[in-house]
């Protein structure tokens, strides 16, 4: 008997073995592959593969990148389990019927959701309001939303280009009949010639009526006004995106064969999203666009707020923006505007005082180098304060000399010129101020040649360090902190006190004269060889109030037009300045 009752125990043990050992029900292999969306996998475990494969296909197309997790339940793995994962945490839960016939699950629309029709899908849709300015630091719209007319024209009728062309001249003058053939040359589908604003759409015309052309209207992100375009922007989208969609609410709809919505299954409310705050001045940016579209060689202006270090105005012209976002990233020699790192250098190292009699040869020689002053002008001895105003050479490359081999890459580094800056929506490069090993690299150094470069956005940081009596953190968005290479510095109140009077000195006696006008205005000029040094870049650096720039005119030959840039930015400004 014992042995009956014994037997009967490992016959049953060995049944339960069995059935915990046996294979998943189809119910389950079908939730394994949904969970993996893998459409094809899944369709071939019902009873019609076709019909299930474009089903579960539109189905995880229409929810976009939303994962899905799907499981069984009820009693005999009679239903499935869906789960899907949303942006922002949110998630969208019921569950299916499943009927198995044959080893497969039976195939209906209603597998994938209850209320689904044949043909039909599930669709997600972001609930976004677009319309939230991009601000500047008055609460003034630097970008909006608007609506803007792609045109397009086809390249079977390249013989239509001219026409586009003179019909676009009004608004768009650089698009010319060569330029859209050029576009054309290699293009089997419809090109994008333009994308107009709203006004400039209306000022052409009915454009699709031309042969060949094509007109779409969509909504961009744009600078409020043409004049506010700007390299500085080109970053804050970005940031704007990120705005909008933290506060989208969000649709799951049941939509049928045609497209056509039938239900929802879960709608999230979102939120009002608030405007992208920044440190920019809209008319700082103005009165800086104009001022350099008057120069039709590369020129370019950056203006920073000391006080706070937010970037206040970037503006470059048509032929600098061929180039790049050179405003920002471009690397030049400084010339004389880097005699303020190699003053403030020597005052630092105690080599002298503003008063400190100083000679000024028209030519001198430093070894294998000789340094000639501009037009070789000789001001015999003078104080260093003259030296400076007057912009001489030879002074600041015998200052230069005496000094150690990292005294101004430690002093630039001081003035924000060779920090790497990671500034949220702005890519920078200040500049680059390498050890000098001899006392040739030395004075070419100290007169801001050689292996010297700077950025105007890193020369703008140098005055508004100086300005701020420390080293400037700059800033964009408003709430988002920059990232930096080095510990900022405080500025010795000797030497930004001696430098803020030489500025002064530069503009009332010195080599800023036309600017003379401008109360309050401190400055310095610079001229700066390149190539085969028989052209030179024009500089201009100033504060005023609260207000530190930059301005560069590349190929300038001379100082004089980054200083008439300047001006007529500062007095375009006025009122307007911090």
């Amino acid at each position: 008997m014992r042995r009956l009752v014994l037997a009967v125990v490992l016959v049953l043990i060995a049944a339960v073995a069995v059935a915990c050992g046996s294979d998943p029900s189809p119910a389950q292999r079908l939730a394994d592959v949904l969970t993996s969306k893998d459409a094809g996998a899944a369709a071939e475990l019902t009873s019609d593969p076709t019909a299930a494969k474009k089903a579960f296909t539109d189905t995880f197309d229409g929810m976009g990148d939303a994962k899905v997790e799907v499981g069984v339940a009820g009693d005999d793995d009679n239903q499935l389990s869906w789960k899907w994962l949303l942006p922002h945490n949110r998630t969208v839960e019921y569950t299916t019927s499943v009927t198995e016939s044959d080893g497969a699950v039976r195939w209906n629309p209603q597998l994938i959701h209850p209320k689904l029709t044949v043909g039909g899908r599930l669709l997600y849709s972001d609930d976004k309001t677009y319309d939230v300015p991009v601000v500047d630091r008055k609460n003034k719209p630097v970008m909006t939303w608007q609506e803007v007319t792609v045109v397009s024209l086809d390249p079977s009728r390249a013989d239509s280009a001219g026409e586009l062309a003179t019909r676009l001249k009004p608004v768009a003058p650089s698009i010319t009949s060569a330029s859209i053939r050029a576009d054309l040359a290699k293009a089997k589908t419809p090109v994008t010639v333009v994308s107009l604003r709203a006004a400039d759409a209306k000022k052409v015309g009915r454009l699709d009526r031309i042969a060949g052309v094509t007109t779409r209207t969509e909504g961009r992100l744009l600078t409020a006004t043409k004049d506010l375009n700007s390299p500085v922007v080109s970053g804050l989208e970005e940031k704007w995106r990120a705005s909008i969609d933290d506060a989208a609410g969000a649709t799951v709809l049941l939509v049928d064969a045609k497209g056509k919505p039938t239900g929802q299954v879960r709608t999230f409310d979102g939120r009002t999203p608030t405007p992208v705050e920044t440190t920019l001045d809209v008319a700082l940016m103005r009165a800086a666009a104009a001022a350099v579209t008057k120069e039709k060689r590369p020129t370019m202006l950056v203006a920073i707020r000391p006080s706070t270090g937010g970037i206040l105005a970037v503006a470059q012209n048509a032929a600098a923006d061929k180039q790049g976002p050179v405003a920002l990233t471009g690397l030049y020699p400084p010339g004389s505007t880097f005699k303020t790192i190699t003053t403030a250098a020597a005052l630092r190292a105690g080599i002298v005082k503003p008063d400190s009699m100083l000679k000024c040869p028209g030519r001198q020689r430093f070894g294998d180098r000789v340094i000639p002053n501009e037009d070789e002008f000789d001001l015999g001895t003078v104080p260093l304060h003259t030296a400076f105003a007057r912009s001489c050479n030879t002074t600041m490359a015998g200052l230069s000399t005496k000094l150690g081999d990292t005294a101004l890459t430690d002093t630039a580094r001081m003035f924000g010129l060779g920090v790497d800056y990671t500034i949220p929506g702005l890519t920078t490069i200040t500049g680059s101020v390498p050890a000098a090993k001899n006392d040739a690299q030395k004075v070419e150094s100290g007169i801001g040649q050689g292996a010297v470069t700077a950025s105007p956005f890193g020369m703008a940081m140098v005055e508004a360090s100086l300005a701020a009596r420390r080293t400037v953190t700059p800033t964009l968005i408003q709430g988002l902190g920059t990232g930096e290479n080095t510990k900022p510095q405080d500025v010795p109140p000797n030497v930004a006190d001696a430098l803020r009077s030489m500025m002064r000195e530069t503009v009332t006696a010195g080599t800023a004269t036309a600017l003379r006008d401008i109360a309050g205005l401190g400055g310095k000029t610079g001229t700066a060889e390149f190539g085969d040094n028989k052209h030179a870049h024009g500089w201009f650096t100033g504060i005023i109030g609260d207000v530190a720039f930059a301005t560069l005119v590349v190929g300038g030959d001379s100082s004089a037009p980054a200083v008439q840039v300047s001006g007529d930015f500062l007095r375009s400004a006025g009122r307007d300045l911090p």
